[in-house]
């Protein structure tokens, strides 16, 4: 394709969103290469995120850009080709997100360095969406998010939680000292159990380098904060068979996850080469069929915009802290970070992705005694 007829054609779709290229406003984007127009039509969002890693665009509001974009829906106007299809059928052969690939995600995220999550999130190193709902500030959100939780499971002393997906182990920590529960957590992130072990040594709490699959025993609580993003759709109703298997007749299973829209069966090609290898982000629908016959849902509750405002407050903490990790992680770590946390931003803005909590009971089973929304 001529390089006259892509840069009309980018224009045009992003018209549709009321983007101008080098235009004045902050959403509108700057191209310094113009070989960027060729390389977005050709390679999709791979080639949008990776052409601004390269600095052949800009926008001083990416978040803007992203939420205009999605909003419109462009990505749905792009004429397909090949190459894009390719993750779509590689995901539909293959099981991306099986036991010998489970580490992948952690050792190429998870642990890029304790450092840089300790900068970017807040105190108790939650690395998933606050509940900001009369809160003011990040800390606080994040604390709020940790005692919804803890109040919808209606923990007691002496219960024994499985947390599938542990992160640094705020959950885990904050749910032995305020209500006296010994939790077991697993995480495929040696540098989250590292941390997390330093962090809870005197508390309660079994932190362990663990693929979900292979967790053992019976819990009074099961639950899962951010993790069903990296289960993968052939997997959802493994997930739910270990969580019945775990979780003790008279006990609650609980979900916190990134919810679509629309199910998907393939991954998003940039966020999985650069960010989170073999993420895919579950429906409705999806984890519907799962739990069918396995659990009630006793609750589902959507609190997506939250997300946003989580999301801007890790950027502002990145930028600020930058200066500080820049000699380490480079230039072009940067502009893929900020990519990152900015594209998800504008995505949770413009409702293209939504924040869900989830509560569930085995069947024949009395409804559990916790708060609903």
């Amino acid at each position: 394709m001529a390089q006259k007829n892509a840069e009309a054609i980018v224009k045009e779709l992003l018209s549709f969103a009321g983007i101008s290229i080098n235009g004045e406003k902050p959403y509108d984007i700057q191209v310094h290469n113009s070989d960027y127009y060729q390389r977005l039509l050709r390679d999709g969002s791979l080639g949008s995120g990776e052409s601004y890693m390269e600095g052949w665009w800009d926008c001083l509001a990416l978040d803007q850009f992203f939420a205009r974009v999605i909003k419109a829906e462009v990505d749905r106007k792009f004429r397909g080709n090949w190459k894009l299809f390719l993750p779509v059928l590689k995901s539909r052969f293959f099981n991306l997100q099986k036991k010998r690939r489970a580490f992948q995600v952690g050792e190429k995220h998870y642990d890029i360095g304790n450092d840089l999550y300790r900068e970017m999130l807040d105190k108790r190193l939650n690395y998933t969406c606050g509940y900001w709902k009369g809160q003011d500030n990040l800390d606080k959100a994040q604390e709020a998010k940790l005692e919804l939780v803890c109040t919808k499971l209606n923990l007691q002393p002496g219960m024994h939680v499985l947390e599938l997906g542990c992160g640094f182990g705020a959950f885990a920590g904050y749910a032995a000292e305020k209500y006296g529960v010994h939790v077991t957590g697993v995480t495929v992130s040696h540098k989250q159990v590292e941390l997390a072990k330093e962090l809870y040594a005197d508390l309660p709490v079994e932190i362990n380098l663990q693929d979900y699959r292979t967790v053992k025993g019976k819990f009074d609580r099961v639950i899962s904060i951010g993790i069903m993003e990296h289960i993968g759709y052939k997997n959802y109703t493994t997930y739910m068979k270990v969580v019945a298997r775990t979780l003790k007749e008279d006990g609650i299973a609980f979900i916190h996850t990134i919810g679509g829209n629309r199910s998907r069966t393939s991954v998003e090609a940039w966020t999985d080469r650069y960010i989170f290898p073999n993420g895919m982000v579950p429906s409705i629908a999806q984890l519907g069929t799962a739990m069918e016959g396995r659990f009630i849902m006793e609750d589902w509750h959507n609190f997506g915009p939250d997300y946003d405002r989580t999301l801007m407050a890790w950027h502002h903490n990145f930028e600020k802290a930058w200066p500080k990790l820049a000699t380490k992680y480079g230039d072009r770590f940067y502009r893929m970070w900020r990519y990152y946390l900015l594209s998800c931003a504008g995505c949770f803005r413009a409702r293209g992705m939504q924040l869900w909590q989830i509560v569930m009971s085995k069947p024949g089973q009395n409804q559990p005694d916790c708060r609903i929304t």
